[in-house]
């Protein structure tokens, strides 16, 4: 099939949020390897990784601990050696020290970097704060302290979009010569207070793309039925596709998994009736133009 008809298929594994006490989502290296195997196998290319405390209370908080990262993906690597790591990032605060560490002494192919600050807020039917309203805050220069780290370590940022105004800072950052190479955006779609689940949306954003960028969807947060409805817009219209149990509990059925790998095999079936085939990680490398 012709390398345009690829897509690049990530499985983000575990995430920070869902809580493992309830969820059965993997924290152990040993169940983060299992989870890695299983969306390998159904047809990803790029794990999208988290890391989780593995001490008392086990998971319920992320950690930048230099080994238990480390135990955590070396234990993927051991197991499914050709996949590519996309690292998370996200902290709140100035003090990025603990992400930052982790690039240095990891570091790998790509790399999470949130494009803007959001108010992260979620309301209940009764109209109390789901949480006390947060400010995950990413002013320009927290941003640029990573992409200086991601340059000097040659990690490629993938440039996590909540609305349309980080779209198109993106190219901003791009004209101010805060990173090299080809722009990475991930859409990310249906937190409450940022971009609504709508698959019509997903047009808008592409036309306001920056030069020669690759891009995906990230579908999370909204009802079971409209994270595969944007699954398929955003493969009909050439992006590349993002699942796991960070992102999403339920199949397009509707029925709840706690496999990785379902999901993925999901997506990649939503992606062959669209007439696309899921790229190994050699062509998603290729695709991606990543650096090593």
């Amino acid at each position: 099939m012709a390398s345009q008809n690829k897509v690049v298929v990530t499985c983000a594994l575990t995430g920070v949020l869902t809580d493992p006490a309830k969820f059965n989502v993997p924290v152990s290296p040993q169940e983060m390897a299992d989870a890695a195997e299983q969306s390998y196998n159904a047809g990803a290319s790029v794990l999208h990784c988290h890391f989780r405390d593995q001490g008392e209370g086990m998971g319920a908080f992320p950690t930048w601990d230099l080994k238990t990262v480390g135990d955590i993906l070396s234990a993927i690597k051991e197991r499914v050696p050709d996949i590519i790591i996309c690292m998370s990032t996200g902290v709140l605060g100035n003090d990025i020290s603990g992400p930052v560490g982790c690039l240095e002494a990891f570091k790998p192919e790509l790399a999470a970097c949130n494009a803007g600050s959001l108010n992260y807020l979620k309301i209940r039917k009764d109209g109390n704060w789901a949480w006390p309203p947060t400010l995950f805050d990413n002013p320009v220069e927290k941003i640029k302290k990573f992409l200086d780290v991601m340059t000097a370590n040659d990690i490629v940022p993938e440039f996590e979009c909540f609305d349309t105004g980080m779209v198109r800072s993106v190219a901003m950052f791009k004209a101010n010569a805060m990173f090299d190479g080809q722009p990475h955006l991930s859409f990310v779609m249906g937190v409450d207070s940022g971009m609504p689940a709508n698959p019509n949306l997903i047009s808008i954003l592409k036309d306001e793309l920056p030069k020669n960028s690759h891009w995906q969807v990230i579908a999370t947060g909204p009802g079971r039925g409209k994270v595969w409805n944007l699954h398929r817009r955003c493969l009909e219209l050439g992006g590349n596709v993002r699942t796991g149990l960070e992102d999403t509990l339920y199949l397009p059925n509707g029925d709840r998994t706690d496999d990785n790998g379902r999901l993925v095999e999901a997506l990649v079936n939503i992606a062959r009736k669209v007439g696309r085939e899921p790229a190994s990680p050699t062509v998603a490398r290729q695709i991606l133009g990543l650096l090593r």
